[in-house]
């Protein structure tokens, strides 16, 4: 008696490989930076062995798949022992199949030993430094020529290589702007030292590739490549000291921010604010995310970090604040005027 196999499970599975890969295309359409979309000479050198590697893996799982199949076809159709003939073409397939896997192997490592060259620091990129320090769980990204201290913002001008010193205060984080070029880990105790240039003016995020704790995944920047002349003139402003409070309700509010325990964590240039456990504020209106990447930077967002900071990024060193409405909106009010 003969039994026919169920058809639902096999429908079910059917449906389900669907959906898995349609999930993988919607996927592939998300605006998350990407390796495969260089936007910098780095990252193209990057892009360009990754696509060699797969291409020509790609080809000998093909080459592999196709001798096998042929030899199992042929031994199923064969009888009897081998003939001399047969055994020395079997040989010279054997032979040729090691050159060919020497030959990969060395056009591999050519193209490798290339890009690791293509790679290199360049001479031009001592010209602009930038010192990038990883901490739990934010950057602070400083510009000790041009004495500018900022957080989860990197501004560079397009076309111009930029050195990047890498530190870390507390334990290890990596490096990343997918977009521009590789990853490289911050070491507590080390300095390590690569560049970034961006061929274009736009902005590229930049993330933690190293689990560094439970905000780990919250843990991002932003790089803003703009033209020399706008560069230029984001350092000039960058430089000036935190503009004094525009009417009562900002004056009221720096006296609620000097006033309590804002202080002892950050700093506000040209005010008695010189803490360093937190982000430098003194141009915080001016900078696009709050709590590293963690929510837009807008008056509510602002305010909600104020109150509550552990409700949106668990575990950040901010404590929740304990303030009356009018002094946060004044709080707020001055907030919002450090461009």
């Amino acid at each position: 008696m003969i039994h026919k196999l169920p058809t639902l499970p096999l429908v079910r599975a059917v449906r389900l490989a669907g959906a898995a890969l349609l999930l993988g295309i919607l996927a592939g359409c998300s605006t998350a930076p990407s390796a495969l979309e260089p936007q910098g000479p780095a990252a193209a050198e990057i892009a360009g062995l990754s696509r060699l590697l797969f291409v020509m893996g790609g080809a000998v799982y093909l080459a592999v798949m196709g001798f096998l199949g042929v030899a199992l076809l042929r031994r199923s159709r064969r009888q009897g022992a081998y003939d001399e003939q047969e055994r020395r073409t079997g040989n010279r397939i054997l032979t040729a199949g090691v050159t060919l896997t020497v030959v990969i192997l060395l056009v591999v490592f050519g193209f490798t030993v290339s890009t690791q060259v293509a790679l290199s620091l360049p001479a031009k990129a001592g010209d602009l430094t930038i010192r990038v320090i990883g901490r739990q769980w934010w950057w602070e990204v400083q510009y000790p020529t041009q004495q500018i201290t900022t957080a989860n913002e990197i501004h560079i001008p397009v076309g111009r290589p930029v050195k990047i010193e890498l530190l870390s205060e507390d334990v290890i984080h990596s490096f990343w702007v997918p977009e521009l070029h590789g990853k490289l880990d911050m070491i507590p105790g080390e300095t390590n030292v690569f560049w970034i240039e961006a061929d274009h003016a736009g902005d590229y995020w930049g993330l933690c590739a190293e689990f560094c704790g439970m905000q780990h995944a919250k843990m991002q920047f932003l790089v803003v490549a703009v033209p020399p002349e706008e560069y230029d003139a984001w350092v000039a402003r960058q430089q000036q000291p935190a503009r004094p409070p525009a009417d009562d309700l900002a004056a009221r509010g720096q006296e609620v921010f000097l006033g309590g325990s804002c202080i002892y964590c950050h700093t506000i240039s040209g005010t008695d604010a010189t803490g360093r456990l937190g982000p430098d504020l003194t141009h915080l209106a001016s900078r696009r995310t709050l709590g590293a990447g963690a929510l837009p930077n807008n008056r509510g967002n602002l305010g909600g970090w104020v109150v509550d900071s552990q409700h949106i990024k668990p575990g950040n060193l901010m404590p929740a604040t304990a303030i009356s409405g009018d002094d946060l909106q004044a709080l707020l009010a001055y907030l919002e005027g450090l461009h």
